[in-house]
Order: C-alpha cells, then sequence, then structure tokens
C-alpha cells in the first residue's frame, strides 16, 4: 500500500515535467536579421526656461545618457555596435527631461529622499528597410537617493544611477520588445 503514493507522486511529477513552460523569457527576441546597432548622439531638448518642473542642468548630459546606452549594449552582447553606414538599426533619442522631486520629507519638511527622472523620446529605425521598429514619445527611467543617514549617497552618483537605468531600460525595449 506504501509504494502507491509514491507511484502516483511519482506520475504526477512526470506529468507536471511534460506540460510546456510559460512564454515568459528574458532571451533576444529581436529578430535575427540585426545584428547591429548604431546609436546616434542624443539631442538635449530639455525646456530649462519652463519654472513649473523642477528640471536640472546637467553639462553634456545627453552625451553622458548617448554613452551609457552604448554601453549597455555592450554589456548585453545581444547587437554589436556599429558605425551609421553599416548599421542593421539605428537609434535615435532626445532628452526631454531630467527632474529632481521629494519623495520623502522629515518631519520638520526638509528633504529626506529624492527620485531622479530623466525622459527621453526614442526612435528605433531599420534603414535597410526605411521603418520604424519601435518608437516612444516618453520614455523613462529613474532612480532614488537619501541625502543623509546610512543609506545617502551624493546627486552625482544618483545620476550616474539614473541613467544605467534608463540605459538598462533602453537596451530591454530594444532585445526584448517590452
Amino acid at each position: 500500500m506504501r509504494t502507491f503514493p509514491a507511484l502516483l507522486t511519482g506520475l504526477l511529477g512526470c506529468f507536471l515535467l511534460s506540460l510546456p513552460g510559460c512564454a515568459y523569457t528574458t532571451g533576444s527576441v529581436i529578430s535575427s536579421r540585426y545584428q547591429t546597432i548604431f546609436v546616434q548622439p542624443f539631442a538635449n531638448n530639455i525646456d530649462y526656461l519652463n519654472q513649473d518642473q523642477r528640471k536640472i542642468y546637467i553639462p553634456g548630459l545627453e552625451t553622458k545618457i548617448r554613452n551609457a546606452v552604448v554601453d549597455r549594449f555592450i554589456f548585453d552582447g545581444n547587437l554589436k555596435i556599429a558605425d551609421q553606414a553599416g548599421a542593421d538599426l539605428v537609434l535615435q533619442g532626445q532628452v526631454l527631461s531630467f527632474e529632481r522631486g521629494d519623495l520623502r520629507l522629515t518631519d520638520d519638511e526638509d528633504v529626506k529622499e529624492y527620485r531622479l527622472t530623466v525622459t527621453l523620446a526614442l526612435t528605433l529605425w531599420d534603414p535597410v528597410n526605411e521603418k520604424v521598429v519601435w518608437q516612444e514619445p516618453a520614455f523613462s527611467g529613474d532612480t532614488t537617493y537619501y541625502v543623509s543617514g546610512a543609506l545617502a549617497k551624493s546627486e552625482e552618483s544618483a545620476i550616474a544611477d539614473a541613467l544605467v537605468d534608463v540605459a538598462r531600460r533602453v537596451v530591454a525595449r530594444t532585445i526584448e520588445d517590452w
């Protein structure tokens, strides 16, 4: 009698293992004909004169974002960086905003934690077929940081984290087509 439950458990286990897995994947789903990408220099279209938003000025921000995106494509390895003439894909981008907002305040209304958000307009272009692969009019990445305490970090370090986050998201959007 004791072997029947073990046999039943074994059969149930085999049945469950034979079921197809879910469709979720973290691998590349981009077409195999795309092997290379060129990331154009980004344009900085931040409206610094609009005082309604908490935009911060960072010299060379558009270059830093492009470099972060290129570095992330190199790290990912699914697409090789190429010059524009030989690239299968071209990524075009504009920096729309880079904002710092209060996230947490102390009891005295002092800022304890900030959120940095970078927003881009992006277009992935297939120059061979002359078509847009995807387009994002307001694509963002962010990070948070404390200004004091054990978890504090400098704003410069937080800016670097925000750029890494947006670059990671750009590559994921390109490679995983999310």
